[in-house]
């Protein structure tokens, strides 16, 4: 099996010496998405509810332009800046996996990338 990188303008570019996605065989790997408007590059201003929002628009983009979708996803390790945002990321998050949600580890960390909330990172599956 060889890697291939995937990439898509509709979020945001690598901000470091990385992939958006790594697909090999039937997975691909998304790299960590933090709350970065891809349009303006910025990082989108609000609670934790409005950048698990844009997040998980922007791993959406991604597995589109992998040839996944959030319905084929394995797994997702979500970063909290603070665990008090837990009850809005996990309110947000469950409207985006509705049937079938992956497995999930959720950890509180010191700090993220920006200084954002949240950030996000998935593995999914890969039809064909």
């Amino acid at each position: 099996m060889s890697k291939q990188a995937v990439s898509t303008p509709l979020a945001p570019e690598a901000i470091g010496p990385y992939s958006q996605a790594i697909r090999c065989g039937n997975l691909v790997f998304l790299s960590g998405q933090i709350p970065l408007d891809p349009g303006t590059g910025r990082i989108v201003e609000g609670d934790a509810a409005v950048q698990t929002a844009r997040v998980l628009q922007n791993l959406s983009s991604i597995l589109d332009a992998a040839g996944s979708n959030l319905g084929q996803v394995l797994k997702t390790t979500v970063y909290l800046k603070d665990m008090a945002d837990f009850g809005m990321m996990n309110e947000v998050y469950a409207r985006f996996f509705v049937d079938c949600p992956p497995a999930r580890a959720t950890v509180e960390v010191a700090r993220l990338p920006r200084n954002v909330s949240v950030e996000i990172d998935v593995i999914a599956e890969v039809e064909g």
